[in-house]
């Protein structure tokens, strides 16, 4: 089971030698485990920063300022390290770290987590907290199921959330789309991630509370109780389904004959072109047709931040897609398609749906049309 998974992996001897004396002690000393506070967070700078998330401070040394999160909105789909620092203790701000990576790569973003995250944040794991009725790789779980596991991670409906990974912009879009999917409109990605955030001078947490080990522990085990049939804990975020940004394999194959959306595919061109293999067995190579490709890197800098809206509106322009029409994203497992809808959102295209099981879902079907370049 995912929850027993996540457990072992969290407090699993191999977890254990490669991180330390200090959790170490604390999984050994069950008072300690239970009571263990973060460590202390202290700033190594502070900067006056406006009150709208994506402008990026630049004045040096200053006082902090302090907003609600209740008055920040913004059409803006990414924040800074900057504001977020400030923002960063509010009691109505919740920080998610939802690191996930490729299975080639060989990475673990638990126990990344727990090695270093933004002081505060909690740990999202993308694959637990996901549809149990599918074979499918993390795919959008239903409101209920959503509900349970972001209540047990103490996120109600008034919280701003800022969702960061460890590669800069990545898995954190998967997650922004996800709360949006589920009517959740005051989510943020942070700007360049945690490698932006450590390369600013803020600090990390080098280990994780009992508590954040515990909520993260028991996000996984409310979405299964939730699909088992089984009664939750208090719920503290009521979903609201907004349809119109989740695409379903029916709506693609009507999207082929229709052409109602232009269909962005977000993997790399060797990938869609056909010349090279998915990394999944089983899966045709190839793309839908009548989609383009646009690589969801061409969206990001050097240091992994989303371009300027003159840069992005150009990247789109090249590949042929007009802004003035509707638009779907896709990609292999719905995860890089996000950031495209990311890219999209900085354009003021805030209605454009993911096509949830993307290349994986279209490419292992047999009655699915498939082209190659």
């Amino acid at each position: 089971m995912a929850s027993s998974l996540l457990t072992r992996m969290l407090l699993g001897p191999r977890f254990l030698h490669s991180s330390g004396p200090q959790i170490l002690t604390s999984f050994f000393n069950k008072s300690s485990f239970c009571s263990q506070a973060a460590p202390v967070y202290t700033a190594q700078k502070t900067k006056t920063t406006s009150w709208a998330p994506f402008v990026v401070a630049s004045s040096s040394m200053g006082t902090r300022s302090f907003y609600s999160t209740q008055s920040v909105y913004t059409n803006e789909p990414v924040v800074s390290v900057d504001w977020l620092y400030a923002h960063l203790k509010e009691p109505d701000m919740k920080v998610l770290d939802a690191s996930w990576y490729m299975p080639d790569e060989q990475r673990n973003p638990i126990q990344e987590y727990q090695v270093a995250h933004i002081p505060g944040a909690l740990f999202f794991d993308v694959d637990g907290i996901a549809d149990r009725n599918t074979n499918l790789p993390h795919m959008l779980p239903s409101e209920e199921a959503f509900a349970a596991a972001v209540s047990a991670l103490g996120i109600e409906n008034k919280d701003g959330v800022v969702v960061y990974d460890g590669k800069g912009i990545f898995s954190a879009a998967r997650v922004w789309w996800m709360f949006r999917v589920f009517g959740h409109d005051r989510v943020w990605v942070l700007d360049g991630g945690l490698p932006r955030w450590r390369a600013s001078g803020y600090d990390v947490e080098s280990s994780a509370s009992g508590d954040a080990i515990l909520k993260a522990s028991a996000a996984s085990e409310a979405i299964e109780k939730v699909y088992q049939g089984q009664a939750v804990g208090p719920i503290t975020f009521k979903p609201k389904f907004q349809p119109n940004l989740v695409w379903t394999l029916e709506q693609v194959k009507k999207n082929v004959e229709e052409k109602s959306h232009q269909l962005i595919d977000a993997r790399s061109k060797p990938r869609f072109d056909g010349a090279a293999p998915e990394p999944r067995k089983g899966i045709r190579s190839g793309h839908v047709p009548g989609s383009k490709c646009i690589p969801f890197a061409q969206l990001l800098d050097a240091s992994q931040t989303l371009l300027p809206a003159d840069e992005l509106k150009k990247r789109f322009e090249q590949e042929g897609i007009s802004l003035e029409r509707p638009v779907v994203t896709s990609c292999g497992t719905g995860v890089t398609a996000c950031i495209l809808a990311l890219g999209l959102h900085r354009l003021g295209k805030s209605d454009v749906p993911v096509y949830d099981g993307s290349w994986t879902e279209w490419g292992a079907q047999s009655d699915t049309p498939v082209e190659t370049q």
